[in-house]
């Protein structure tokens, strides 16, 4: 069965200031190393959809999504940039993007729950798991994989998901939001200390987080996923598995010092996915996260695409 891969050009039209590691040229590698490679001729591509406000308000405040959606209006019609922090810069088309990139979660989900994939990857920015109920930071403004998760709960009628985060930087927008859902399962693990600086304590029982040390490598870091994420994922049994797929954990990636390498992406994707294929019919979304050498990107992207379908 075909995977899908959802994205729409006005992601690339975000943009947060010349120099932002948050780019544009993130979603270009990885479509240029698709087409390169020809893996492009095995996957489905669709256009990703705007996001309707009710499934934002699932994930996020209702305040949140309406003054957020003011702000971004604000901005999109003066032309000029807004700094929500340091990080988290806004443009006018910033608007749009972020309405694309959760807008794609949501229609992954739908497709891969009426059975028209197994698997599908949403190429879209901006990310979002720093994004908690009520605050844009890190460069998130809706957290993707979240809406898209209660989207499958609350809207699909699924009863139990798995959300996956491997980005290099604790997920702390998505735990935020899902911590004391049971019926989430949230299992991570990021470099620590390291922005955010958050989860070495879990905010609830319904997460595995696993703090890792600067400068760890992919056996460690694997020894760890196996004896922590393994466990809890047979046991929940989920019914969907979203990624949140950060590869910023690569060994070439500037903004984290973890060890990563493309075998190491493959072997949390495979693992999880045997999950998935015994628990959940195989049902996967993945949501790009962080990733900012762009060479280990579109190849990391590549490793993670290829598990997912099984080529």
């Amino acid at each position: 069965m075909t995977t899908l891969v959802f994205t729409h050009p006005e992601c690339r039209l975000h943009d947060m200031g010349r120099g932002h590691p948050e780019c544009a040229a993130r979603l270009d590698a990885i479509a240029d190393h698709l087409r390169a490679t020809g893996l492009d001729a095995v996957l489905a591509f669709r256009d990703a959809p705007l996001i309707e406000r009710d499934a934002l308000c699932r994930a996020h405040t209702a305040g949140f999504v309406a003054e957020l959606d003011a702000v971004l209006s604000e901005i999109e019609a003066s032309g000029e940039h807004h700094a929500f922090d340091p990080d988290t810069i806004a443009c006018p088309h910033t608007r749009r993007a972020a309405q694309r990139a959760a807008g794609a979660a949501v229609a992954a989900t739908e497709a891969v729950v009426r059975g028209e994939a197994r698997a599908a990857f949403c190429a879209v920015r901006p990310p979002g798991h720093h994004a908690t109920r009520d605050a844009a930071m890190g460069f998130c403004f809706y957290n993707n994989v979240a809406v898209a998760a209660r989207h499958a709960l609350d809207v699909l009628g699924l009863h139990r998901v798995a959300i996956v985060d491997f980005d290099v930087h604790h997920g702390n927008g998505t735990e935020d939001i899902v911590a004391g859902d049971e019926r989430i399962l949230m299992v991570s693990f990021f470099q620590h200390p390291l922005y955010p600086g958050s989860g070495s304590v879990p905010k609830g029982t319904n997460m595995v987080n696993l703090p890792i040390r600067p400068y760890a490598r992919g056996p460690e870091i694997r020894e760890l996923i196996e004896a922590n994420w393994m466990p809890a994922l047979e046991e929940f049994a989920p019914q969907m598995v979203f990624f949140s797929a950060g590869f910023d954990a690569h060994r070439d990636d500037e903004l984290g010092q973890l060890g990563l390498v493309e075998a190491d992406y493959q072997w949390i994707t495979q693992r999880v996915k045997e999950v998935a294929d015994r628990h959940s019919q195989g049902r996967i979304v993945s949501c790009l996260e962080g990733g900012y050498n762009l060479g280990a990107l579109a190849r990391s992207v590549a490793t993670h695409l290829r598990v997912l379908a099984e080529i």
